[in-house]
């Protein structure tokens, strides 16, 4: 009986198989910011407004051998791929933020279905939520990112606007309009100079703080949304109290070049959550900045 032997190939093999996730492997080590409305009914209020200066580790290992997926209306494909494991802090007091499990995967063009080249990502939350979102658009630039801007305004639009697009109904209710207008950011671990209420209405404007001045070479843009393909799975209680209902994200891995010519690998996000509640979609919203050591 023949037996499938799928030992890592060589190491250029292995990242010439990644795609634009060739440059993951590794430990990235950086900040960012966290923006959360949670539900309060602990203190008898509809929410919560939660701002945090973030610590961050993101881990990548490549996954070596090859992920054969089993065909029965066209031949096999192999995927590849690497495993993560996110870890983020309050970069103040330390305190655990969030711990993420997940896969990164480079889906090869499928005949049946018919669909183009992929990337997908995958993870695991210890809320109760198992995410599966595939990328809507992925391309490698030279130059740095553009990087558009990402509204944390909760609103009640029948159809989630995409990650950059505004709601066509944000909430007007000054009380639950009042903590995005006059909620400082935390005092330590972000750029000098950002506007505090322009920040919390949108969060993109860290990132492009963090990188002003930086002569950035080329990029690798993944956008990705559980929208396109997959979605999200929730326990009941998540489900019943803040339900998430959709996640899109951009990924931008940079080459950034010193003065003195070296260069290093850099890895940006913008991420957005969508949690319902009391009859409202309210943005989580997270973004990082990110230096592989």
């Amino acid at each position: 009986m023949a037996i499938a032997f799928r030992a890592s190939g060589p190491i250029e093999q292995v990242r010439g198989n990644l795609g634009l996730l060739e440059e993951l492997p590794g430990t990235f080590i950086g900040s960012g910011f966290n923006l959360i409305a949670r539900p309060d009914k602990h203190n008898n209020k509809p929410f919560f407004l939660e701002l945090n200066a973030t610590h961050e580790i993101l881990q990548f290992i490549a996954i070596g051998g090859d992920i054969p997926n089993r065909g029965s209306m066209q031949d096999d494909v192999n995927l590849h791929g690497v495993r993560y494991l996110q870890q983020v802090s309050d970069c103040t007091d330390h305190s655990q933020i969030h711990i993420e499990p997940g896969l990164w995967l480079h889906v090869p063009q499928i005949q049946d279905p018919p669909s183009d080249e992929a990337y997908v990502r995958q993870a695991l939350i210890p809320h109760g939520d198992s995410v599966l979102a595939q990328s809507t658009f992925f391309t490698r630039v030279n130059g740095g990112p553009q990087i558009a801007a990402v509204n944390s305004t909760p609103f009640t639009d029948d159809q989630i606007p995409d990650l950059n697009a505004d709601p066509t109904k944000p909430v007007d209710d000054p009380e639950y309009l009042a903590p995005f207008g006059n909620t400082k950011l935390p005092a330590e671990c972000l750029p000098q100079g950002l506007d505090d209420a322009a920040t919390i209405r949108n969060p993109a404007l860290v990132l492009q703080a963090t990188i002003a001045g930086q002569n950035i070479t080329q990029t690798d843009v993944i956008q990705i949304s559980s929208a396109a393909a997959g979605g999200i799975v929730n326990i009941p209680f998540v489900v019943k109290n803040a339900n998430a209902t959709r996640l899109d994200a951009i990924f931008w891995i940079e080459t950034v070049q010193r003065p003195n010519g070296q260069e290093f690998i850099q890895l940006q996000y913008v991420q957005r959550v969508i949690l319902d509640f009391i009859g409202i979609h309210w943005p989580h919203i997270s973004v990082a900045t990110l230096v592989k050591q």
